[in-house]
């Protein structure tokens, strides 16, 4: 059967829920129906529905922005002529004047299924805004590309708190938005009036490909579903000075450095490490931007062969493994600021724990670094059951 996503769903079944309130929208490219109507277009032409404001993540409602602390302002939207917010600027939480004019907040955001992915928080700190001001939340629900089961990875440490990690999930979290809004909003104490407006059809072991919806790119940098998979444990290049294939056509795909300057050397000592479900390409490449721009970087291409099997962050542990050993003095840690956190360490932020570093440096076998993080994992695969819709 055809997936539903919460906007139709909404439309289609819901929208007295929104008549004789004043509607703010908190929105991206995503946003939108198998039909690929944008959430800002149905709802301003919709008579019954009083659409006043609109919001907008990291990257922009567009996408136009790249990563990192590049901000975007706020704008009057020429078409709609409605004011366009950003949540990724001077603030990330909306602030009482940009709230004025609403009564419910409409949240129809796609995630990746990764914590790092900040359009979480920007739903979580909407929500407390609106908590704050007694105004409703309406979380419109859309699929986890990475399937709704599969959960790897740290839980965040509450120390290393941070825009890429609110609060005490793991790396790959395997709930959908609607589902952490639920989390959120009752584990984390945000406390607003919310209703999700759940997807038809949609099952937890299914990939985005599974569904025949079509993939609108997120982020500049998440061109695809196959960048999504990969995207739990390749971001973690972020926090280094590997490349993370920013600057070509498969970022996070790809990844290089300049002295990896035998690549099938390198994917030789990778295989060492028995990852499951990947083979992994030997390269070359160039970056147009970014890391290393115009410069001829060696390394590899994350093929995976069985996304049931794969780990990606258990694949991204072992790549910088690599590239520290191949690099030495070569390879470095970023320094801060990274995402607003100028004390933490980019990698310790992402990690959401300084653990992780700090036994890499020591040496110690990645089986033994996962095994670390298990009993934290299933604790919160218990706590999210009661939080699950399908």
């Amino acid at each position: 059967m055809k997936l539903k996503v919460g906007l139709e769903k909404l439309v289609e079944e819901k929208i007295d829920i929104l008549k004789n309130q004043r509607i703010g929208l908190l929105v991206h490219q995503p946003s939108v129906t198998f039909e690929l109507d944008h959430a800002v277009t149905i709802l301003n032409d919709r008579p019954e529905v009083n659409l006043t404001t609109v919001f907008g993540p990291q990257h922009g409602i567009w996408g136009e922005t790249q990563d990192n602390m590049i901000e975007w302002e706020s704008y009057t939207d020429p078409r709609s002529g409605l004011p366009f917010y950003s949540l990724y600027g001077k603030t990330r939480k909306p602030s009482p004047e940009m709230l004025e004019n609403v009564d419910t907040m409409v949240i129809d955001l796609q995630d990746v299924g990764s914590r790092y992915y900040t359009y979480i928080y920007t739903m979580a700190l909407t929500m407390e805004a609106c908590a704050e001001l007694g105004k409703k939340v309406v979380v419109l629900d859309r699929p986890n590309p990475i399937n709704g089961t599969a959960t790897e990875g740290p839980v965040l440490d509450p120390d290393f708190k941070s825009f890429v990690g609110l609060y005490p999930i793991p790396v790959r979290h395997g709930m959908t938005c609607g589902e952490l809004a639920l989390f959120f909003n009752s584990e984390c104490g945000i406390g607003c009036e919310l209703e999700v407006v759940a997807m038809d059809n949609w099952n937890r072991e299914s990939y985005f490909t599974d569904t025949g919806f079509p993939w609108v790119i997120p982020s500049p940098n998440m061109p695809s579903t196959p960048t999504a998979m990969v995207y739990p444990g390749m971001c973690l290049l972020e926090a280094t000075n590997v490349s993370e294939a920013r600057g070509t056509t498969l970022p996070f795909e790809l990844s290089g450095a300049p002295w990896i300057k035998d690549p099938h050397q390198f994917a030789e000592r990778l295989g060492e490490f028995n990852l499951p479900g990947l083979i992994l390409r030997p390269l070359f490449f160039i970056p147009t931007f970014h890391k290393w721009k115009d410069e001829l970087i060696g390394g590899v291409q994350i093929h995976v062969t069985d996304r049931h099997r794969f780990k990606p962050f258990l694949t991204g542990l072992a790549m910088i493994s690599a590239y520290r050993e191949f690099g030495r003095d070569q390879f470095q840690w970023n320094p801060p600021p990274y995402e607003y956190e100028y004390n933490l360490l980019p990698f310790d932020i992402l990690a959401g724990t300084d653990l992780i570093r700090r036994r890499m440096e020591e040496g110690k076998p990645l089986s033994e670094i996962e095994n670390a993080w298990q009993s934290a994992l299933i604790e919160f695969r218990k706590k999210r059951e009661v939080y699950l819709l399908y």
